[in-house]
């Protein structure tokens, strides 16, 4: 060491400085930080540590009735909480070797992609915002804001929804639901639009994203790289096309794909599945079949409140699900859903109790972050930004 400042190697004459960035929420977005070694402004070496959050997710489920998970998937990525709604209740249906009604099918597939629209408008406009463009992040927040209040209309809550409920829903969509989604259809199509114009095609950010933050498509593979940022690499998988559930081998849509693997794409590649979801989301209300939204197995589902009042049969499961917990199948599975940042599994074991005896995560963003120092070596330091943006690191779902 010499002056506060660093060799690259042993015997090297080229000085380096080594920074210490984040953990502060304007650059590095709460518990993470990157130690960077620079050679003035360009990034020699980025040491990335996602630090701790202590959630404790996984041992808390351990602890908690398979029910009572819900509402800690909320927070898994608090942007779009009904995707691990879920994907969690997918993966006990699985263990349970129990089928969702059609109708709830295509609930969970209509608000899986309202809920995937609010995660890729808070990452496009909260990337624009922290490169200067408030503009964009201001349309982009009312967008959001329009898609939550659909949350709270079937929900009750706009964020911690906790909506999904083993064998089904919480309840059914209001009457009112198309009808507002009609009111709000058009707004959010403006918006994209607005977004596309503001950005797409504007010199500043091309200079700033193009070219930037790149992976090969066979490195992205390496890390584990899912979603977005698989897709914009080139490689086009998505869980939803590959392994359909839900209503999704029922609708029509595209997946984008990018080609460098760069800040750009990854943008770009967000703002087509945008307008995807849109379409989903339309051909799910056209075709919503009717039916009730919860199958029709007591051991299950929560019985309705006059069942419960007036029948011991009833009494007696609403007792056994509330105090011991549904009963599931000793066991173990592995299940994966198309999240907002790529697939999200649960690998989970049952000894056939009303508690997991072990529940895992497999969050998407993690794997992001394992691979974000091979995407920052060799540029500039002011570069780390966007390219921290475009991977949409979750604080909820990373914590180990």
């Amino acid at each position: 060491m010499k002056d506060g400042l660093f060799q690259v190697e042993a015997g090297s004459q080229e000085d380096v400085m080594v920074l210490n960035m984040g953990p502060s929420h304007p650059a590095m977005h709460g518990t993470v930080r990157m130690v960077l070694t620079l050679d003035g402004e360009t990034v020699v070496k980025c040491d990335p540590e996602i630090g701790y959050l202590h959630r404790g997710f996984e041992k808390q489920c351990e602890s908690a009735t398979w029910t009572q998970v819900f509402p800690y998937t909320d927070r898994l990525n608090y942007v779009s909480p009904m995707l691990n709604n879920f994907g969690y209740a997918h993966a006990v249906e699985k263990l349970l070797e129990i089928e969702i009604t059609d109708r709830a099918k295509y609930i969970r597939t209509i608000m899986g992609e309202v809920s995937r629209l609010s995660d890729h408008l808070t990452s496009i406009g909260a990337g624009a915002l922290e490169l200067a463009a408030m503009s964009a992040f201001l349309y982009a927040i009312e967008g959001r804001d329009l898609l939550w209040d659909l949350h709270e209309e079937i929900s009750g809550a706009r964020l911690t929804v906790s909506y999904a409920r083993i064998g089904g829903l919480k309840a059914d969509l209001t009457e009112e639901f198309e009808e507002r989604w009609n009111a709000v259809e058009p707004r959010i199509y403006e918006i994209l639009g607005r977004l596309d114009r503001l950005m797409t095609k504007n010199r500043v950010f091309l200079d700033r994203m193009q070219g930037t933050g790149a992976i090969s498509a066979e490195d992205a593979i390496d890390f584990g790289f899912t979603g977005p940022c698989l897709r914009s690499a080139g490689v086009a998988y998505d869980v939803r096309k590959d392994h359909p559930y839900f209503a999704y081998d029922r609708v029509d849509f595209d997946v984008p794909v990018g080609s460098t693997g760069d800040n750009y794409d990854r943008y770009m590649v967000r703002l087509l599945e945008a307008y995807q979801s849109m379409r989903i989301i339309r051909q799910c209300l056209n075709d919503l079949p009717d039916g009730p939204v919860n199958v029709d197995v007591p051991s299950v589902v929560l019985p309705e409140k006059d069942t419960v009042y007036n029948t011991i049969e009833g009494m007696i499961n609403h007792f056994k699900i509330i105090f011991e917990g549904i009963q599931v199948p000793a066991g173990e599975v592995y299940s994966y859903t198309e999240a907002g940042n790529g697939e999200l599994g649960f690998y989970i074991v049952s000894n056939g109790t009303g508690n997991p005896w072990k529940l895992r995560v497999r969050p998407p963003c993690f794997y992001m972050m394992g691979g974000i120092d091979r995407m920052v070596e060799g540029g500039m330091i002011a570069d780390i930004i966007p390219t921290f943006d475009t991977i949409n690191m979750i604080g909820g779902e990373i914590d180990r």
